[in-house]
């Protein structure tokens, strides 16, 4: 931090008149902020357990007024006003004895900090902003401090100045626990517990974990990797196997690590266990991923998707999400692509390197099917139009099945029957690999952006030497039903439905983003309304034990008229919820080889389930 030496005492009159004017001047030099000049943040976590973070972000002022903002939104597609946190927030001038400057909101997310012009003040070069937020949310997409460890996504704790995303910053953290570490993927800083950042964005890409967690690191294809675990209980031996085999596979697939040349390093921050109650789920970042789950197995499958995304939307990246805008939604109709083929390669990952058997990725690919053809809204919302409704998924009413489809699940689904169509035209030949690499030698390292679909099927074009308007006017911007059965027999492979008698749970659940079991739909007339359930409820018991998120497919596997008791939460207050299941027909659908497939048509299936070409 740099300040002016000596003091300046200002009386009234003149000197008032001289202190105010070089004050004024000082601070105009340079509007677009100093050469070289780097903001920074101490951020303290002296008593985590009342989950406040104090906050104080210096700032060398080179003009009357400095604005600062909080980001509405970062990471998943949610505005959440994360500025409604913030509280006390005062701004002082250093070499002014700590005398405090003007600070006006704007707008919700927005303060002006300036000198008030009644007001005599020497001049100075520092302005520091103090101010403190709570969050005690588990999670990959919150922060949390409490007694246990911290958890940060520094978007959602950190101010930063508009015009001055460019310049470098550096967070420093204080009052650390004792025996707490601090790990994230950053470079270190001048002091201890401090990373530093080239920019505002690049600062906010990477999550920060500190506590008491177990660590491992590895070397796989020229890459780093370090692994930061909070779990109470969980296998290393596993959990670094089925890393060690992922990276090593999607590193291989993409030819080489897409991160900076400099560091080459990329770390997972694992909380396998403690999120019980919560659910699950994964974030990713450019050079990092935050994964939360119940056991280690399910956390490194989701690996899988999370160390994709580091090509796939953090490098390979639709135009409409760049450059970032922290202040309102972002839209891009190619979420289909950059999540759900995502979740495609996830699947591919996991089969090719032997983590699922070859039952299992069928199994997967036929639950993908089932999910798609059991919500009524794939008959109106296309691919492109999930996408561009992503930021409705904050409202519980919009996951239900008659409102929404994923863009995640259809996503997956046109991924590999997408692979399958360039295999047939080139004779498996060529493949969405290479669809994939394509992408991203002629975008990601050209450091350009694709657009939007449009830019996907041009793409895939190229490598499959044909039109693909007709699979993308169909199925990708039009809500055509997908004729399954002719695209899977072009890899020998048949799809069986059959219906089935189960358990009718009389609701549906919102999405897993909040962390919580959140209730999307009530079915009319069924046993969970006449019970009292309502859109809206948040479901933290079943039968006793705490609910989560994916605990819906336990419910639906009991038997129909088994009781259950459900304790939910509405509007404050806690009230319970007893009906006996309904019955409900459900399709079940199953994937199988078919016997005596041609020579082509096992090609083809041994392509897509070895990741290879002819």
């Amino acid at each position: 931090m740099k300040r002016w030496s000596g003091s300046a005492v200002c009386g009234d009159g003149m000197w008032r008149a001289v202190c105010v004017a070089l004050f004024a001047c000082v601070l105009m030099l340079a509007a677009a902020g100093p050469a070289g000049a780097t903001i920074r943040y101490q951020v303290s976590l002296a008593h985590p357990e009342q989950h406040v973070l104090h906050i104080a972000m210096t700032v060398e002022a080179e003009r009357p007024e400095i604005v600062v903002a909080m980001p509405a939104w970062n990471a998943i597609y949610q505005v959440r006003d994360f500025a409604y946190r913030v509280r006390g927030l005062h701004a002082v001038a250093h070499s002014t004895g700590s005398l405090g400057l003007s600070v006006q909101p704007i707008d919700k997310q927005t303060w002006r900090i300036s000198m008030p012009p009644s007001q005599a003040q020497p001049v100075h070069d520092d302005v520091e902003i103090d101010y403190a937020v709570e969050w005690d949310e588990p999670g990959p997409f919150n922060s949390q401090l409490n007694a246990h460890h911290a958890f940060l996504n520094f978007a959602e704790i950190l101010l930063y100045v508009p015009e001055r995303r460019a310049e470098a910053a550096e967070v420093t953290f204080t009052d650390v626990p004792e025996g707490w570490r601090v790990a994230a993927e950053l470079p270190g800083g001048a002091r201890a517990n401090s990373f530093a950042a080239s920019g505002y964005d690049a600062l906010v890409d990477a999550p920060v974990e500190a506590g008491k967690f177990s660590q491992f690191e590895f070397d796989n294809a020229g890459a780093h990797f370090r692994v930061v675990v909070d779990a109470e209980k969980w296998d290393k031996k596993f959990l670094e196997d089925c890393l060690r085999a992922i990276t090593k596979y999607e590193l291989q697939l993409m030819g080489g690590a897409p991160f900076d040349s400099a560091r080459k390093e990329y770390t997972f921050i694992f909380h396998v266990g403690r999120y019980a109650e919560v659910g699950g789920g994964g974030m990713e970042h450019s050079n990092s991923t935050a994964i939360a789950d119940t056991s280690v197995a399910n956390a490194a499958a989701l690996a899988a998707h999370e160390f994709f995304h580091a090509w796939n939307v953090k490098r390979i990246r639709p135009q409409a999400l760049e450059p970032v805008d922290y202040t309102r939604e972002q839209y891009t109709r190619a979420l289909w692509f950059a999540e759900g083929v995502t979740s495609a390669y996830s699947a591919y990952t996991l089969e090719r390197t032997g983590l699922w058997p070859k039952s299992q990725f069928y199994g997967d690919l036929a639950w993908q099917i089932e999910q798609l053809e059991g919500r009524p809204a794939r008959k109106w919302q296309s691919a492109e139009e999930s996408s561009l409704d992503t930021w409705l998924e904050k409202y519980d009413a919009y996951s239900a099945p008659d409102r929404s489809i994923s863009y995640y699940n259809k996503g997956q689904l046109l991924g590999v029957l997408l692979d399958l169509t360039i295999r047939e035209a080139t004779e498996n030949r060529k493949s969405l690999d290479d669809v994939l690499r394509r992408l991203y030698a002629g975008y990601a390292q050209q450091h350009t952006f694709y657009k939007e679909s449009e830019g996907v099927r041009a793409a895939a074009e190229e490598v499959a030497g044909t039109s693909l308007e007709d699979f993308f006017r169909r199925y990708v911007v039009g809500t055509e039903d997908i004729p399954y059965d002719s695209f899977l027999a072009l890899a020998g492979l048949a799809l069986k439905v059959e219906a089935l008698q189960t358990a009718d749970i009389g609701f549906s659940p919102a999405s897993a983003f909040e962390m919580r079991l959140g209730v999307a739909w009530v079915e009319p007339g069924g046993p969970a309304e006449a019970a009292g359930l309502r859109v809206g409820d948040t479901v933290v018991e079943w039968n006793g034990k705490a609910a989560t998120w994916a605990d819906v497919a336990a419910l639906q596997n009991l038997s129909p008229g088994e009781k259950v008791a459900l304790r939910v939460e509405r509007d404050g207050e806690k009230l319970t919820i007893s009906y006996a299941l309904g019955t409900a027909t459900r399709m079940r659908y199953s994937i199988s080889e078919i016997p005596h497939a041609s020579s082509r048509q096992r090609r083809i299936r041994e392509g897509l389930l070895r990741g290879s070409t002819d």
